[in-house]
């Protein structure tokens, strides 16, 4: 089956859903300089996450491109583009770092709305296609900066992840100032404007990813679950005028060879995906709005979906069969990342040493305290290794004596956002709230508490 060049983001999960093991670029330039900071000691565990995501957020209020306020790809300058390179799905995390930011008082909330305002009217004037906006952008003029050689339009899945933050924006800024005002109504228009059907290529059974008007429909990559594109149908029912049809959905999304699983790992049972569950990205990316918790549909409940794949992660590193260094119940995580040797999509079946903190801290929801051993030892006992002015850095691999120095937006937004959905639920809260989300999900015919407690209001 096809095999992809493993960038610096969520086209891994494509390497896997093709069953192909992920071939890795190097880094081509020095990293930043690795600023390793003063860490306060014997901290309570409701500080210590409140530190973590404070420092975390900081990569997307310090570290944001100056001009267009999005977020920036990673820390360090390498696979051959400079520093104007942004992110359009770690945006979208980004966003709703900042609404942690504002509800928490870590910057006043005017701050956050304005710093929004000024990354929607950026994206408003931004390269898209058919409203859908491409991978990367250059943060300062708003053009396409190419993620292939063919991947040069419009991106589907990072917009999905984009659109996930700005619809969590309008919920939060309900405010009747100017500024909050504005920047629902711009995030509405952007919003209506994207045709997701166009990504259909006028057939009700498929969905998919790239479109560029240079090469049309050249990438040619179907949406087939199971994996982090979940979130994609979502946002593309929810469209008010764009919408895709159920149909695609149970057409596309559900039949593929890596859907359905049913079988033990661990003496876990998974409902659905990959063997093992793949890289755990696949339990968070989609599930940064979408609230999990008694999310039903035909094919799975997806609590308990995410609950197991995060367990098998976790049992798989403790058992340890590769007998790599530094692996336990403290120290587990296996996801995409930075490693030693370039950049990897990591997982029980693709596992070479690499832990990367997001996975642990990110399965704050389904694993509270296999997530908080693993927290204390990143922190308490690897600490001056790899935490840093922007939080916790990418990844380490202890065989390999190997710390990251580089920090990535996908990776450091999950960690602020599903940590606060466990501490307060507040990004599920938001995006569930959402009407064209409750009319997405009916659509799929989703059940949720959520949308129950709307229908009755």
């Amino acid at each position: 089956m096809k095999s992809l060049l493993l960038s610096l983001s969520i086209l891994c999960c494509l390497l896997i859903s093709q069953n192909s093991i992920a071939q890795k670029k190097k880094t081509t330039s020095t990293p930043t300089v690795f600023n390793p900071v003063n860490r306060p000691k014997n901290l309570s565990d409701t500080a210590l996450l409140e530190l973590v995501q404070k420092q975390t957020f900081r990569y997307f209020w310090d570290f944001g491109h100056p001009v267009s306020g999005m977020a920036r790809e990673r820390s360090n300058v390498a696979f051959d583009y400079g520093n104007e390179v942004v992110t359009t799905g770690g945006t979208g995390f980004g966003i709703m770092a900042m609404i942690v930011a504002a509800e928490r008082g870590w910057v006043p909330r005017d701050s956050v709305s304005k710093r929004l305002l000024k990354m929607v009217k950026f994206l408003s004037k931004a390269d898209h296609y058919h409203g859908i906006f491409p991978h990367w952008l250059n943060g300062g003029t708003g053009k396409i900066i190419p993620f292939g050689r063919k991947d040069d339009g419009g991106d589907l899945v990072e917009s999905s992840f984009l659109f996930q933050g700005l619809i969590c924006a309008k919920q939060y800024f309900q405010g009747q100032n100017d500024t909050e005002r504005d920047l629902r109504n711009r995030i509405t228009w952007i919003w209506e404007e994207a045709e997701w059907d166009w990504y259909t290529r006028g057939n009700p059974d498929q969905l998919f990813w790239h479109w560029s008007p240079n090469n049309g429909w050249a990438m040619n990559f179907e949406l087939r679950g199971y994996n982090e594109t979940l979130i994609t149908y979502i946002m593309a029912a929810s469209s008010p005028r764009y919408p895709i049809t159920a149909q695609v959905y149970n057409k596309c999304w559900a039949q593929s060879d890596h859907f359905k699983n049913g079988k033990e790992f661990y003496g876990v049972k998974l409902p659905l995906g990959f063997d093992f569950g793949g890289p755990l990205f696949f339990a968070h990316y989609s599930f940064l709005g979408l609230d999990p918790r008694n999310l039903k549909d035909q094919y799975a409940d997806y609590w308990e979906q995410n609950l197991n794949h995060t367990m098998i992660n976790y049992k798989h590193c403790v058992a340890n069969p590769g007998k790599f260094k530094g692996y336990g119940e403290n120290s587990w995580g296996l996801t995409a990342s930075d490693t030693y040797d370039g950049y990897n999509a990591f997982s029980p079946t693709n596992d070479f040493g690499t832990i990367t903190p997001t996975a642990a801290l990110s399965s704050f929801p389904y694993a509270p305290q296999q997530s908080m051993k693993a927290l204390r030892h990143f922190y308490d006992d690897l600490g001056d290794k790899i935490w840093s002015e922007y939080g916790f850095t990418d990844a380490f691999n202890e065989s390999q004596n190997w710390y990251a120095k580089s920090h990535l937006a996908i990776d450091q937004g999950p960690i602020i956002v599903m940590i606060e959905n466990y501490r307060t639920g507040l990004l599920w809260k938001l995006f569930m709230s959402s009407p064209d989300v409750q009319n997405g999900l009916k659509k799929l015919n989703f059940e949720s508490p959520a949308l129950k407690t709307i229908s009755k209001n």
